[in-house]
Parts: structure tokens; C-alpha cells; sequence
């Protein structure tokens, strides 16, 4: 059995177990205010953990009651002061840095909530991370790249971001542990328009860094950084010639959806000669 969340402009979040082609409703999680807009399940470690966040400026983290299946209550719901517009997307860090979440905000800001062993939460806030409204966050894996080359010996782990804005900017950023501060460390400039989303692929430990975006000038680049520290640099994936609002890497990180304005989720993968070749189409 697996379970597979949804969310909707209605202001609910359901959740459903699906065997097969059978699905079947198990919940139905109202909290929010207006539309949702993003819903993400934490790593299994943590328990059932579901994060949502919306147009309400709100971002809520579900539990599902031990014992109780299908029943969830909510472990935290943000302050009106932690984002003063739609919070666009959350993403959870992975299990390795513990129970963290990030969240991008229409504000501008991106905020990093992170669990605390004594129930609490703390909040990190990167304000002004983009000038006109920050769409998108995601992670970097948890294996520090090159770490596979090492062995693992003497390479640094570090927590990293990348975020998309409506200033036309995806950017990456580090968590300095001296300041504990997030500092900017790169922007990707390559879209004529508002970076929808941005998504970072798992390296399993080389050296390569990849990042994928999206606009709304209906381009997809694949963005690579070849060693830390390095340039990032671009390759057009498609020209979609519409808006594209999301990107996903798979669990290897080497096939990628893509979801646009028509209405179609199509796959790509890169094949030996570096170019990206579409393997289906979904409406």
C-alpha cells in the first residue's frame, strides 16, 4: 500500500492509499485559509509527516495520530509573522540534516524551519533572497559532492539551496555555520521571464552538481556545476513555447518530468551523447 497526498485550490489536502489502480480516500485535511498550493510528505525516519503550505501566507505540518490511521492533526502551523504573502512551495531537507523545511514565499523570503528535540521550531530567513517574489526551493543531496571520488574523507557537508524567483534568477545559496546565515553563492541568469521552478538532481556523490529550471518563457535548462566551487553552466533542455510550471528529478536523478501550460507532463532523459531526448508524454 502507498499513500499519495494532494492539495487544491478548494482549501483541502486528501490523502489517499492506492494498491494497484484502486484508490482509496483516507483523509481529508482542512487548515488553510485559501488555495493550496503544495504538499510534501517528510522522510519515513520521521513518521508521517506531511508539510502544505498556500495563498493564506501559511505553511502547516500534518502528524498522522499513531495508532490512527488516516486521522492527522497538526505539529505546527507558522505565525502570521513568518511570511506576509502566498508562501508558492516547501521542500524538506534531507533526513541527514534532521527534521528541516524550506519555504518560498510571493514576500520574497525564503524561511528554513527546523525541529527542535524539545518539540519547538526554529526559523532561519533568507529576506530579500528574491526582490519581486521567490516560486520555488529544493535542496541539494545530502552526499557532498565528490564524496564517492574521496571516499568521503575530508569533504565538508553542506547544506545548500537553490531558489526561483520572479526576477527572472534562480539562485543557490550555502548555510554558513559560523554566522549561522544563508548567503547567496551563485545566480543563474538564462531566462527571459519568471523562473517557475527549480529543482536539484541527486549527484550520488560525484563531483557534478545539476540543477534543473523552468519559466515562464517556456524554457528548461539543465544547469551543471563540473566541481565545487565551480561556474554553473547552462544547456537548453526543450523550448516549450508555453509557460512551464514544474520540473522533478527521479530517484536517480537522471530522468526528468516536466509539466507545462498545455496541460501535459512529458519525461526526458539524457542520453550518452549529452543530449536530452523526450521518453513520453502524459496529459
Amino acid at each position: 500500500m502507498q499513500r499519495v497526498a494532494t492539495c487544491s485550490s478548494d482549501r483541502t489536502i486528501k490523502v489517499f492509499d492506492v494498491s494497484g489502480e484502486t484508490q482509496v480516500l483516507v483523509a481529508n485535511l482542512t487548515g488553510h485559509d485559501g488555495p493550496v498550493w503544495q504538499c510534501t510528505w517528510a522522510h519515513p525516519k520521521f513518521g508521517v509527516l506531511l508539510a502544505s503550505c498556500g495563498f493564506d501566507n501559511r505553511v502547516i505540518v500534518w502528524r498522522e495520530v499513531e495508532n490512527q490511521p488516516g486521522a492527522f492533526s497538526q505539529i505546527y502551523a507558522s505565525p502570521a509573522t513568518l511570511h506576509e504573502a502566498s508562501v508558492n512551495a516547501v521542500a524538506w531537507a534531507p533526513h541527514e540534516h534532521g527534521l528541516a523545511l524550506a519555504c518560498a514565499s510571493s514576500d520574497g523570503s525564503v524561511s528554513v524551519l527546523t525541529h527542535r528535540p524539545d518539540g519547538s521550531w526554529t526559523v532561519e530567513k533568507i529576506p530579500n533572497a528574491h526582490s519581486v517574489g521567490c516560486t520555488g526551493v529544493s535542496w541539494s543531496p545530502s552526499a557532498p559532492p565528490g564524496s564517492l571520488v574521496s571516499g568521503g574523507l575530508g569533504v565538508p557537508v553542506v547544506k545548500r539551496l537553490v531558489t526561483s524567483g520572479c526576477d527572472n534568477l534562480a539562485k543557490i545559496w550555502r548555510f554558513d555555520e559560523q554566522s549561522n546565515q544563508w548567503r547567496e553563492e551563485s545566480g543563474l541568469r538564462g531566462h527571459g521571464g519568471w523562473v517557475r521552478d527549480a529543482c536539484w538532481s541527486v549527484n550520488m556523490g560525484l563531483p557534478m552538481n545539476t540543477v534543473a529550471t523552468c519559466g515562464q518563457d517556456g524554457l528548461v535548462f539543465i544547469w551543471t556545476q563540473n566541481e565545487p566551487g565551480g561556474q554553473w553552466v547552462n544547456s537548453l533542455l526543450h523550448d516549450f513555447k508555453v509557460p512551464v510550471w514544474r520540473v522533478s528529478w527521479s530517484v536517480m536523478g537522471n530522468v526528468l518530468a516536466v509539466s507545462d501550460a498545455n496541460n501535459l507532463v512529458t519525461v526526458w532523459k539524457e542520453s550518452v551523447d549529452g543530449k536530452w531526448d523526450q521518453i513520453s508524454a502524459m496529459e
